[in-house]
């Protein structure tokens, strides 16, 4: 069985990726590893560490499931921020007969920038293709929604919100919790309540909780996810600070993506 290894962080779950992957399975049985080097936000927004490595994994966690819907053998790993660091390190555990790198186009890849793939072909010996996802222009027929909750996050309104947009065209979902409070135990476990009944209902989801002004963590999962929609579900006006702050009309501006706000009265 050929043995692959695939290079990619934010283009990961790119459509030209996942098919040039597919192609290699075509010629026989292959078994694929993942790495995903974590990468730092560019646009200055504060972010925890874990939070970070928790996109990556959640990033790969989505073309993992894609490749194994697809019959294909796969696992992976979020590894050293340092792609040529983490290729090395991965041939290092293991030997590969081919290696695929993704990156998006030149004019907005560090990587290319880094001669990334030039340097790990002279290095390695082997085999290696460069997989261009562009995903400006690029999304495959799976409408990327993200979900933003934090103690509505598994009320009723919102789940039914979530199985009704399902019914009408394919979907992914990406949930994601702003933690309140000093720690995010509370909000931890109604995200899993809220995964696990996607789940149940055959809905793809992945979660994470993040930063607790919902502002930034949505600024920062548009650069992790590239989500095609945006639903905000709050409290009532009377009830919801991030109403009074005027989250949706702000995410509204900023984002100019398509924001669908949900009222609940239920606490979760």
């Amino acid at each position: 069985m050929k043995r692959i290894l695939v290079v990619a962080n934010e283009t990961v779950a790119g459509k030209p990726l996942i098919d040039a992957v597919k192609h290699h399975a075509d010629g026989g049985p292959v078994q694929v590893h993942v790495i995903s080097p974590q990468n730092q936000p560019k646009h200055g927004y504060v972010v925890y560490d874990e939070h970070t490595r928790d996109a990556a994994e959640n990033r790969l966690e989505m073309t993992l499931a894609l490749l194994r819907e697809a019959g294909i053998q796969a696992d992976g790993e979020v590894m050293d921020p340092d792609p040529y660091s983490a290729v090395m390190d991965a041939l290092g555990e293991q030997d590969y007969d081919e290696i695929i790198i993704s990156t998006h186009p030149e004019t907005r890849s560090g990587w290319l920038r880094q001669g990334l793939v030039d340097r790990v072909q002279r290095a390695t010996r082997r085999p290696v293709e460069h997989v261009v996802v562009d995903l400006d222009s690029e999304r495959d027929d799976v409408t990327r929604t993200l979900v933003v909750a934090n103690e509505t996050v598994n009320s009723r309104p919102l789940l039914d919100a979530l199985k009704r947009k399902a019914a009408e065209e394919p979907r992914r979902f990406i949930v994601i919790a702003p933690q309140s409070g000093m720690n995010g135990d509370d909000a931890h476990e109604r995200l899993a309540h809220t995964l696990h009944e996607l789940e149940k209902a055959g809905l793809p989801a992945v979660g994470q909780v993040v930063h607790p002004d919902p502002f930034t963590a949505i600024q920062n999962a548009l650069q992790f996810y590239a989500p095609d929609d945006i639903v905000i579900s709050t409290f009532p006006e009377t009830r919801s600070g991030w109403l009074r702050n005027d989250l949706v009309g702000r995410v509204e501006a900023s984002t100019g993506k398509p924001v669908e706000h949900l009222v609940s009265e239920e606490e979760s």
